[in-house]
């Protein structure tokens, strides 16, 4: 049996439901990217990189187009996030980083890009079913989590706030896409949301970043 296989066999059954391997390994992966994100440790981006790498699996058996496009955008973008806060760590004199709330402009700029990406994004998958069952709910999360991880690694606080805004549509989905672990860790990603996005703001009004910062490893 080869890796990809294995991959995606079944690991248990939760509430009626079969577990795959890479759903469940690719999503805790993810779930330490996010808690490594709120502790602003570099780390964050080869965790969330290695998250894309398995998760690609779990979405390609699901049938889930738009969501192996999305991990393989979330590799990219880990890798750019990686580089921006490796700068950021070596410009603070003390190698930490603080963090700031983005600009009305900046606010403006990700608004536009989400609500723009989402239908450009739905429209291709509207064209071709083939590429998702759920078009305009995958494009939404596709297009929200670039616009999240891009937030993320420009150190701003509303990256949280993406990330929130995400979950409320990927719970569903994923249960009803079979992968119910997915749902599952949505929900713990909820609450390590709420968690970060109050830690980051007390941190920006006590530390404020007038530019991209990095991350203490």
């Amino acid at each position: 049996m080869s890796a990809l296989t294995w991959l995606n066999t079944e690991a248990f059954t939760v509430f009626g439901q079969k577990v795959i391997w890479s759903d469940m390994i690719g999503n805790l992966m993810g779930l330490a990217a996010l808690a490594l994100g709120w502790r602003r440790s570099i780390w964050t981006w080869p965790a969330q990189l290695l998250s894309g790498l398995i998760l690609i699996a779990a979405y390609a058996s699901a049938h889930l187009a738009g969501g192996v496009g999305k991990q393989l955008l979330v590799i990219g973008v880990a890798v750019f996030g990686w580089i921006s806060w490796q700068r950021g760590r070596q410009q603070a004199q003390d190698g930490s980083i603080a963090v700031r709330t983005a600009t009305w402009t900046e606010r403006g700029l990700l608004l536009g890009g989400a609500a723009l990406g989402t239908l450009a994004v739905g429209g291709l998958f509207t064209l071709y079913p083939t590429l998702s069952w759920s078009p305009w709910a995958d494009a939404y999360i596709f297009v929200g989590t670039i616009v999240a991880m891009v937030a993320q690694a420009r150190g701003l606080v509303e990256f949280w706030f993406a990330w929130l805004l995400v979950d409320l549509v990927g719970v569903p989905l994923a249960f009803s896409g079979g992968l119910a672990f997915s749902g599952l860790v949505y929900v713990v990603y909820f609450a390590l949301v709420v968690w970060g996005a109050y830690d980051w703001y007390q941190r920006s009004r006590t530390n404020p970043a007038p530019a991209l910062e990095g991350a203490a490893a």
